[in-house]
């Protein structure tokens, strides 16, 4: 049931409708999105068609680079940017790997990052100390690393900024845009990492200002594994050389030239080898499946459930990690016994995750009001297992 006039879009009949294309809603409160989105009927058929073109097809890798082709631009609409703008991947670690590789810590040196990233953007960072990077966290304060927290970290030093768009630990949302103009008014540049939020609202790339920007469909983009985007702003591919390339990542890859090392002048010089096809024919339909439902309805629908599913945690007592104004689609609960809990939700056919001493429940537009009321229900005959405020 939809709440809010701004959700009205997305009548109960089109929820119901959808709920319909992914079969583990049947019998299950699927609230696992964090860590992988349900799979759908519409990703099942890509999978049968990549298996169907590999049967039959007199060319697979012409019919194969088409495809390619296809969700490179259709990641691009996604996030108002150019086709050239984008590396296709196999995870965000061979996103943010060329990046970091290419970059030199002479003169700038600092890294500046908040302490809610994920353990793959730290310890890449962490790893560049190596060549001379000065990797600097910022810590939490209540919940929330403020951009005025940046603003103090942030100096002529400095040379990137890594930034969570949401945080895996607590779906605290960073303050981009803020946390950009600062970077940049200092010539630092800035990595944005949208995993746990891309596919949960609209993005506007260009609007938020960020100099790279990754993610993968494995989560709220409700693909498989395997597949991750890498966003370059236009005219900086040109200004970074990866040690480490591949032959996609050439100029003219298909001339097949051994003795040749030029990479292309966009962002496929950071792509790492043949692409992941399977995945990609898998991946492309759950793009196309959140351009019809509407990014601006997704939006709408996380925000009534996650609002009153704080409501009700709050009703119960319970330690929420979540920042309370969050409008997002991931609230952390804080717990005492995250397996023990885990296992008695999965005995209700509850499907969710924890991280550290937080139980993770995460929404999309599929989920409805009748599954926050499960969730708040398992949770109160299990009060004994949570932190209480």
């Amino acid at each position: 049931m939809l709440t809010t006039s701004e959700a009205a879009v997305l009548t109960d009949e089109r929820i119901a409708e959808l709920r319909q294309q992914f079969p583990i809603l049947e019998n299950s409160t699927y609230l696992y999105n964090c860590s992988q989105g349900a799979l759908s009927k519409a990703v099942q058929r890509g999978m049968q068609e990549y298996a169907e073109s590999w049967r039959t097809s007199a060319a697979p890798w012409d019919e194969w680079m088409l495809k390619c082709d296809a969700i490179r631009a259709e990641f691009a609409r996604f996030i108002n940017a150019h086709p050239d703008e984008i590396a296709i991947l196999t995870s965000a670690s061979a996103g943010i790997n060329p990046i970091a590789n290419a970059l030199h810590f002479d003169g700038r040196n600092k890294v500046i990052m908040g302490e809610f990233e994920f353990p793959t953007m730290g310890q890449i960072w962490l790893a560049q100390q190596a060549r001379g990077a000065d990797v600097r966290f910022l810590p939490a304060q209540k919940n929330r690393i403020p951009a005025e927290a940046y603003a103090k970290a942030i100096d002529e030093k400095t040379i990137i900024v890594p930034l969570t768009h949401v945080s895996f630990v607590n779906g605290f949302r960073s303050d981009v845009a803020a946390i950009t103009r600062l970077a940049h008014e200092r010539g630092a540049l800035v990595f944005l990492d949208g995993y746990q939020d891309c596919g949960t609202r609209p993005l506007d790339i260009k609007a938020l200002g960020v100099d790279f920007y990754v993610t993968g469909t494995l989560k709220y983009l409700l693909g498989p594994p395997g597949v991750a985007f890498l966003y370059v702003r236009r005219g900086l591919s040109e200004a970074l050389t990866p040690p480490i390339t591949s032959w996609l990542a050439q100029r003219e890859a298909f001339s097949f030239n051994p003795k040749s090392l030029d990479p292309a002048p966009n962002a496929r010089r950071f792509e790492g080898g043949s692409p992941p096809i399977p995945s990609i024919y898998a991946a492309l339909p759950a793009l196309q499946l959140l351009r019809d439902v509407g990014l601006a309805n997704v939006a709408a629908q996380i925000k009534t459930l996650s609002s009153a599913f704080i409501a009700g945690a709050r009703d119960l007592g319970i330690e929420i990690k979540t920042p309370l104004d969050s409008e997002g689609p991931l609230v952390v609960l804080r717990t005492n016994d995250p397996a023990r809990l885990i296992t008695r939700f999965t005995d209700r056919r509850i499907i969710i995750s924890a991280r550290h001493d937080g139980v993770r429940f995460a929404f999309h537009f599929y989920n409805t009001m009748d599954d926050v009321a499960r969730a708040l229900s398992a949770l109160k005959d299990n009060l004994d297992l949570m932190v209480r405020s």
